[in-house]
């Protein structure tokens, strides 16, 4: 079966992407989308009235809602006849009466898919997973990573995408599209089914992503919703990150919008800002510059709709960090429309987002 898998794959790269994708916008009169993250718990009453508030009364028009969250499960209960019902979880009580509010209140919905991530299908197929002589791997906060190679994961992946879309999402957004952090170093330790895609190992995990993404559009064509993708900040800057598997620009002329984790606490540095955290402007324009670079030289275009910071970074220590409030986050989108990005995300793991922000401060 992998050997037709891998030939499929071949003869879809000798096919222009253009070719490929499907009209980029599926939603009339299209506004710049300004979204914020609610995870699955909190779109119960009447937790989730203080987000539809929050949305109806500022710039805001978008939620990223999980349907698989990040320990695997399907946010909903689906049919018991359904593949997905062993890894289901009610957080989401009635599917049908939070799309009809979303559509109600003119809240443009994206489903997001946590995908490698997935403590609960490693431990229901360890054969698709990361093993250690000891198990299951697990990294030190607890986290398992299934296989990227195995196109068992990948269709299942794609089917609980296929069961948001279905439920009426407009967008379908993955997550953990790579492998775990530093795979390199350890992978030698490690037991996995590995694709030969060519002789370069490294360049293995890259073409594993890459074909994936390509593949996970194909199939979700048929169901008319836009397509993106979260990636790690650092692979805009960087060629590709060979150890995680994301080449940004292979993976950008595959979706509809990219969205780069571009929040200041998580660099270590960039173009010369010594302590990115405290610079939330400079840090952000500074980004935004290299990725229209990178964006400009594709042919298919996404739209680009970076991930924010609405969090206080206090683990960088003393010195290292400043309180997130407005003018943070207003800097920050400030930036990103100095070099023309209209569009973003806010990430509040908490979903705690600041009051009486301005989300188009220009």
């Amino acid at each position: 079966m992998h050997k037709i898998f891998l030939l499929l794959i071949l003869l879809f790269s000798f096919f222009p992407t253009e070719n490929i994708l499907a009209v980029t916008n599926h939603i009339p009169n299209y506004e710049p989308i300004k979204g914020i993250y609610v995870n699955a718990p909190n779109t119960k009453k009447p937790q989730f009235n203080h987000y539809l508030s929050l949305v109806k009364k500022t710039e805001l028009n978008a939620m990223v809602i999980d349907i698989k969250d990040d320990d695997g499960h399907l946010t909903f209960t689906p049919s018991k006849n359904s593949p997905y019902y062993q890894a289901s979880h009610p957080y989401i009580k009635n599917p049908k009466a939070l799309m009809n509010s979303l559509e109600s209140n003119h809240i443009y919905p994206i489903a997001r898919i946590v995908v490698f991530k997935d403590r609960i299908l490693a431990k229901a197929h360890p054969n698709w997973a990361f093993r250690t002589s000891h198990g299951v791997w697990k990294n030190a906060r607890g986290d398992s990573f299934t296989n990227p190679f195995l196109k068992e994961v990948w269709d299942y992946n794609i089917g609980m995408a296929i069961e948001a879309a279905k439920l009426g999402f407009k967008e379908i957004h993955f997550d953990y599209v790579r492998f775990p952090e530093q795979f390199e170093k350890f992978e030698h330790t490690l037991t996995y089914k590995e694709l030969s895609f060519n002789r370069n190992i490294a360049r293995n995990r890259v073409t594993a992503i890459t074909e994936f993404v390509r593949y996970a559009r194909q199939r979700l064509q048929p169901y008319h919703v836009n397509f993106s993708v979260a990636t790690f900040g650092i692979v805009t800057v960087i060629p590709e990150a060979h150890g995680i598997g994301q080449n940004f620009s292979e993976i950008a002329a595959n979706v509809d919008a990219i969205s780069a984790m571009i929040y200041p606490s998580h660099w270590t540095g960039l173009k010369g800002i010594r302590k990115p955290d405290l610079e939330p402007f400079r840090t952000v324009q500074a980004y935004a510059k290299v990725e229209k670079y990178r964006l400009g030289k594709l042919r298919h275009q996404p739209i680009t709709r970076p991930w924010i910071q609405d969090f206080t970074a206090t683990w960088l220590g003393k010195g290292n960090y400043k309180i997130y409030g407005k003018k943070e986050v207003e800097d920050q989108i400030r930036a990103l429309h100095s070099q023309g990005v209209d569009e973003f995300l806010l990430w509040s793991s908490t979903n705690k987002y600041t009051p009486n922000v301005d989300y188009t401060p220009y």
